[in-house]
């Protein structure tokens, strides 16, 4: 098989890591990728981001499946343009996909299916908002409507804050748009959960779970990154939790997906929150998460490939998938000022010494030297049978990745 993988990120270079390993695959053409793709076994980056060139590059190439990892061309209809043209492509439909590209969308769907979630109010006039931070409890949470990098949810303890939240969405527009509708929702205070997920549309098979580290520094303090390193599967997500979940959750999440008509075809990403009163649903993404699929990925047993293949012929209820045991971290090495200024550039050297994999991110390679090209550069993995296992051995093969001003979390997996 020939394959197409759309995205440059971390998680990218996961996916063609892992979809490589299939038997059954050729060549993968990452578009455009990054670094690490660029030097993947059976990968080769081509630079082009456009969806009409996409599909006038796969159908000139006859690629077999085309695999999308960022959300942005799914909310823009990829999967729809693909299909139009009788390619074979994984991911949801442009409506389904709004269930990430719309934070109200998301909303009124959990509200409509009875999915367990937080109470909220959606805004699109300023003077509104602001008048209803006036007696709303708090801490409470701001989130922009639309896709904003991962960054567009901002945590309030006061008033003031809240305020000034609204007011860098709505009036300084600080996401480009995303930010001119807001949703203002009751804080919940618990463990957050990642359960990344495969779907087809009548069947859910949740993954095995993840643990994020959302702030820059120890002890889950400073602003919101897009994720500073995984612990998979999740300490707190036990047989009760997921029993929980897939009955307040997933499977009413399913029955809207049907009862909707999505075409949905691919991943769904469950941010979920374990509370004293019981779990929660704070949002869904429509693609794996990023950094989760680097350790959830590199736990799993079966071929990626075959798994959605299954899900594309609708036979996920007929599917099994296998997972290793033990435990995964993988930690996020990040440019020195992220997630504010950084300085992109530098030479990264990777010791044969690692023992486990390096998943590359905002890393390019020029000619046949690895430099750093974002904030998030790279993660680590460390795989053990246990998480003390793992933590270790992900911090031993951090030791023998290094560029200039690289910072990374020294906590991840220590969860309390």
């Amino acid at each position: 098989m020939k394959l197409l993988l759309i995205g440059s990120g971390g998680r990218e270079h996961a996916l063609a890591w892992k979809l490589a390993k299939s038997p059954n695959v050729e060549k993968i053409f990452v578009a455009p990728g990054n670094g690490g793709t660029a030097i993947e076994n059976k990968c080769e980056n081509i630079n082009i981001t456009d969806i009409d060139e996409l599909i006038k590059f796969a159908q000139k190439e006859i690629i077999d499946l085309t695999v999308v990892g960022p959300e942005d061309p799914l909310t823009k209809g990829i999967v729809n343009e693909f299909k139009k043209e009788g390619l074979k492509i994984f991911g949801p439909a442009e409506n389904a996909a709004q269930l990430e590209g719309s934070k109200s969308f998301s909303k009124e769907f959990m509200k409509k299916y009875g999915v367990k979630t937080a109470e909220y109010e959606t805004f699109t006039n300023v003077d509104e908002a602001l008048q209803y931070l006036e007696n709303c409890p708090y801490p409470t949470v701001v989130k922009a409507d639309g896709l904003a990098a991962g960054k567009g949810v901002a945590i309030c303890e006061t008033k003031e804050e809240a305020q000034e939240a609204v007011k860098s969405y709505m009036v300084d527009d600080i996401f480009n748009g995303a930010g001119q509708k807001i949703v203002i929702e009751e804080f919940l205070e618990g463990i957050e959960a990642s359960i990344l997920s495969i779907t087809d549309g009548k069947t859910i098979i949740p993954f095995i779970s993840g643990k994020d580290h959302k702030q820059i520094f120890d002890g889950g303090k400073g602003p919101n990154t897009g994720g500073m390193g995984v612990l998979a599967p999740n300490p707190y997500v036990t047989d009760e939790v997921m029993k929980d979940f897939e009955y307040n959750i997933m499977d009413k999440t399913l029955t809207g997906i049907r009862e909707e008509g999505f075409d949905y075809k691919g991943i769904i990403f469950f941010g979920i929150m374990i509370t004293k009163k019981g779990t929660y649903l704070l949002e869904y993404n429509v693609r794996m998460g990023d950094p989760e699929t680097q350790s959830v990925l590199y736990l799993m047993k079966s071929d990626l490939v075959e798994v959605i293949e299954a899900s594309l012929r609708e036979e996920l209820n007929k599917t099994t998938i296998e997972w290793n045991d033990g435990v995964c971290i993988n930690v996020v090495l990040a440019s020195g000022g992220y997630p504010g200024d950084f300085t992109k550039g530098y030479e990264i050297t990777i010791d044969k010494k690692v023992r486990d994999k390096v998943f590359l991110a905002g890393a390019k390679a020029e000619d046949g030297v690895l430099k750093t090209n974002g904030g998030r550069v790279l993660s680590v993995i460390g795989v053990g049978k246990t998480v003390e296992d793992a933590r270790e051995e992900a911090y031993e093969n951090i030791k023998h990745v290094t560029f200039e001003g690289a910072y990374c979390r020294t906590d991840i997996g220590a969860h309390k």
